[in-house]
């Protein structure tokens, strides 16, 4: 088994390293930094799985499991990632993810998790099972961030994070004008006026770093 781990945390990388290889004494694993690092090995190499962070320096994992999906559809890619499954497992997994853990998960699940993915399915955890299963309440409320789409969410977290039009223009390799105009439409979305109120709304919802 050919395993990659994309983490911009080095300790990280190392803990996941060693559950791992204790699932499969003939394991390989592959380690990247961020998103750059990350295609660059998925081109170079042949994968069976990718665990994928999604708060990388530069561009997110989000935009990365798109190019991924785009790029290399047939490899799984599961997500290891420290924010609440509530928040973000039901749209990674519409972005094309085959399965979604958080940090917090114990070694034994992310062995399960591993499994089920390298073998052709997918994998959320018993928790997020019930969260997902409650969205089909007719009295479920959707946050207004999940009418974003993953280009305009990620705009958001970037803004979030106190980022420049210019500072995400480069880091998603857009135009300034492009990102001007995802920033209006997020905007519009969500109901608000100023960046300030983004960047709050961000914070509130646990979507931001």
């Amino acid at each position: 088994m050919r395993v990659l781990i994309v983490d911009d945390h080095a300790v990280v990388r190392e803990g996941i390293k060693r559950i791992v290889a204790g699932i499969d004494e003939h394991v390989v694993v592959g380690e990247a930094a961020d998103a750059a690092e990350a295609c660059r090995r998925v081109r170079e190499d042949a994968w069976d799985l990718v665990l994928l962070d999604i708060s990388l320096p530069g561009r997110t994992g989000l935009d990365l499991l798109g190019q991924l999906r785009r790029e290399h559809p047939k490899l799984p890619v599961l997500v290891l990632s420290m924010y609440p499954e509530d928040q973000y497992a039901a749209r990674v997994l519409r972005a094309g993810a085959s399965g979604y853990l958080t940090k917090e998960s114990a070694p034994e699940q992310l062995a399960t998790a591993i499994g089920a993915v390298t073998s052709g399915g997918r994998y959320v955890s018993p928790g997020l099972a019930v969260h997902l299963a409650s969205r089909l309440d007719e009295h479920w409320q959707q946050p207004a961030h999940e009418t974003l789409s993953n280009r305009e969410f990620t705009v958001l977290r970037l803004l979030a994070q106190g980022r420049q039009a210019s500072e995400i223009a480069q880091t998603l390799s857009l135009s300034v004008k492009t990102v001007s105009t995802y920033r209006s439409r997020v905007l519009k979305k969500l109901g608000m006026q100023t960046t300030a109120e983004l960047m709050a709304y961000a914070i509130r919802e646990g979507l931001a770093d």
